[in-house]
């Protein structure tokens, strides 16, 4: 098993080179106000994007998950980071052959029938080969790039230097606590013993739903840094929106919602990156999940301020609108910021109010989100800034991402009807026991 990379030399390398980019745009977005050019909110995201635009991996993570939730950024600041891609370059044959002998042994190779060279994929933390085991069982192998300890470490020290540089010329949002489960669960995603534990989790709370497959692990292929699972076949998603007729467009998109939301509402866990790559399609409609390092765990309590908050909305009780708030980790909300913050609230909520068939946004949802979005925002600014809880960043982006995915494939489906039948019978003790059943 290889030992850790993070030292503090490698470190200082990173923060030299993330640092110089952060320092020289920090200054001339500085410069900017001094001057009185606060209104120039888009030159200064463009200034951003231009400096973390070269620094490929985690940093370019962090940053697409920010702009990903759209009341944390300025509507110019997240479509500028949206652009941003971590298209990590794959390492090279000689490098993957060290690295599979750091993690297996010199004999690595003699444990499996073959293994492929190039690697199937590549993103910011690692990349994936196809294999095949010695009793002829497809597998994928996911290398982690050398070094990603130091490289996280020190991406998230200038993240905070961002952030801090943003709050202090924005002051809409407190990003204290989002830093802070941005950091931890990118740290997360390093732990593949985490990821091999989060996926057998993910086969235990699947196992009764239909339409979607979880890998098998292969703990004996695997180390801290090099993740084993089963190879599983099936179609990019954006080729079966494309090619595929209504029925089975709506189809995909039910066994999507049932494996992000039928583990959050049964166990009060969540995959917090419903990224298009973490994910293929079968012939039958059924889905592939694949990636499992971005998951979070709540506490029922949680789960249950978010149903809350339905029924709140749904009945425009503006008492339990408030208590949801409160349990979702809100403190010190003024009547004011409740008003503003249940402006996303609704926008977010809005597909499951409705109990009739429809797209998941009948508005052109795109300028809509991006409207909704600007415009609690500037109230926000107005009133003073609030801090987001850390367990509002991973929802919200799950329910951003899914909401992608069902504006990707068009479906037309009854989702008051999908969310009631999930939530049905809901009992927060009963969910705290399967937690603990399941090992969550």
């Amino acid at each position: 098993m290889s030992p850790s990379k993070n030292t503090p030399i490698k470190r200082a390398s990173r923060y030299a080179k993330v640092a110089g980019r952060v320092a020289r745009v920090g200054a001339g977005v500085a410069l900017s106000h001094l001057q009185g050019g606060a209104g120039q909110t888009g030159r200064d995201a463009a200034l951003w994007r231009g400096a973390l635009g070269g620094l490929k991996g985690p940093l370019m993570k962090v940053a697409q998950l920010m702009a990903s939730i759209p009341d944390f950024l300025p509507r110019e600041y997240a479509a500028e980071l949206a652009t941003l891609q971590s298209d990590a370059p794959s390492m090279g044959w000689p490098f993957v052959r060290r690295r599979m002998a750091a993690e297996l042994g010199p004999d690595w190779q003699k444990r499996f029938q073959a293994f492929e060279r190039k690697a199937a994929a590549a993103a910011s933390l690692g990349q994936v080969h196809r294999a095949t085991s010695l009793s002829g069982e497809a597998l994928a192998c996911k290398l982690q790039y050398p070094d990603m300890d130091s490289v996280v470490e020190a991406d998230l020290r200038q993240l905070g230097l961002i952030l801090g540089l943003f709050e202090r010329f924005d002051g809409s949002v407190e990003t204290a606590e989002a830093f802070e489960e941005i950091a931890d669960r990118l740290r997360e995603e390093l732990d593949y013993g985490r990821e091999a534990r989060n996926m057998q989790l993910y086969a235990t709370m699947l196992a009764d739903v239909q339409g979607v497959h979880v890998p098998r692990f292969y703990p004996d292929l695997s180390t801290d840094h090099l993740l084993t699972m089963q190879w599983l076949d099936g179609e990019r998603l954006q080729e079966a929106a494309e090619s595929r007729g209504l029925e089975d467009r709506n189809a995909i998109a039910m066994n999507m919602f049932r494996a992000w939301y039928a583990p959050f509402y049964l166990y009060g866990v969540i995959h917090g990156d419903p990224h298009l790559g973490n994910y293929t399609v079968r012939a039958d409609n059924s889905i592939n999940l694949m990636d499992f390092g971005c998951v979070r765990v709540f506490k029922p309590e949680l789960v249950q301020a978010v149903i809350m908050m339905f029924f709140a909305l749904r009945d425009n009780n503006q008492e339990q609108i408030v208590e949801a708030y409160r349990l979702w980790g809100f403190e010190s909300l003024s009547k004011e910021m409740v008003e503003v913050l249940t402006i996303w609230a609704r926008f977010i909520y809005a597909p499951l109010l409705e109990d009739r068939v429809r797209l998941i946004e009948e508005t052109n949802a795109t300028a809509y989100g991006r409207e909704t979005a600007a415009k609690v925002h500037r109230e926000l600014k107005k009133l003073g800034s609030v801090s987001i809880p850390r367990e509002f960043v991973m929802i919200d982006r799950a329910s951003i991402g899914l909401g992608g995915v069902f504006l990707r494939l068009r479906a037309e489906i009854n989702w008051f009807r999908l969310f009631n039948e999930l939530v049905d019978g809901f009992d927060v003790d009963a969910l705290a026991k399967r937690q603990h059943d399941a090992g969550a």
